[in-house]
């Protein structure tokens, strides 16, 4: 049941990290505060497709 996910910052708009979850237990898009090493800061990344 896990799915790998693909996670853009949300001020670059860039796909920075690849990371898996659990489709059964979190359905709905997945945000985590992350490194973004083109901002040179943490953002929000959130879950694209």
């Amino acid at each position: 049941m896990r799915v790998i996910i693909t996670l853009a910052c949300s001020e670059c708009k860039r796909r920075n990290y690849t990371t898996t979850k659990n489709k059964r237990n979190t359905q709905d898009r997945v945000t985590l505060k992350k490194y973004c090493r083109f901002c040179h800061k943490h953002t929000e990344h959130k879950e694209v497709k």
